[in-house]
């Protein structure tokens, strides 16, 4: 892979594990960089090992985003536009304990106690090796999880928060958080399309995901989509799932 100056040549990741050994759910991992090769390239390595990202260009942006989608980590860069990576670290720590892995591009001693000082849970000195950014991240969560004694089990695909364990689902819109009042099926369907959300699943797969002890048919498929597309119309989300004639369905659409 062709990398920029601020990275070292390495091998794709293999997927994160949480402390009991199995692969860590869907983790959000809010990226709070301003130079988008180094995001992009984060991004792309981040996803590879199964974590899900979001990308913040500057110091507001990352604390909107952090409020908004409320991230399992964020990595942070110190030198960010709007308000620096400190000032970021610590509105963080006066909101909770998401943890925090600073990327600074100095490597000085001054730096690595201001970041003990505010908070942060790791740091990592550019030039960095992408795989290592993985690697840590990975160390990050798993000591978060076992601190919390919880494993991230809740799958967060913008607008929806389906938690995979109470078998629940909030959507938001508008700035409002509403709770869906979904049968099983209609769960394990928004949950089976939200795994990838722009990928079309076929009818077949779903009945398979979804309903293998039902009706073969596959027609029941479209009639539960349509029961999950009308409660998510009546709070205000439209078009959703989305439907590829002669195919199946896929969580929305491509762009």
């Amino acid at each position: 892979m062709e990398t920029s100056n601020w990275f070292l040549s390495s091998p794709m990741p293999t997927s994160p594990l949480s402390p009991d050994g199995t692969a860590v759910l869907q983790a959000l991992v809010l990226v709070a960089e301003d130079e988008p090769e180094i995001a992009e390239i984060l991004q792309a390595y981040l996803g590879r090992a199964g974590l899900r990202t979001a990308h913040a260009a500057d110091g507001r942006s990352a604390l909107n985003m952090h409020l908004s989608l409320k991230p399992d980590l964020v990595l942070l860069d110190v030198q960010m536009p709007k308000m620096d990576g400190w000032k970021v670290l610590s509105e963080i720590r006066h909101r909770g304990e998401t943890p925090v892995i600073m990327l600074t591009a100095m490597d000085q001693d001054i730096d690595k106690l201001m970041g003990l000082r505010f908070g942060a849970d790791d740091y990592v000195v550019k030039p960095f090796n992408p795989a290592e950014v993985v690697a840590r991240t990975q160390a990050v969560l798993r000591r978060s999880m076992a601190d919390t004694g919880r494993h991230v089990r809740v799958l967060r695909v913008p607008p929806f928060e389906i938690d995979l364990d109470q078998h629940e689902a909030t959507v938001q819109v508008g700035g409002c958080t509403h709770g869906l009042q979904l049968t099983l099926t209609e769960f394990k369907l928004l949950t089976h399309l939200a795994r990838a959300p722009k990928r079309v699943c076929t009818r077949a797969e779903l009945l398979a995901a979804c309903l293998p002890e039902g009706d073969s048919q596959e027609r029941t498929v479209d009639s539960h989509i349509s029961k999950l597309r009308k409660k998510l119309e009546d709070v205000g989300v439209h078009g959703i799932p989305v439907g590829i004639r002669g195919v199946g369905y896929r969580l929305w659409g491509s762009e």
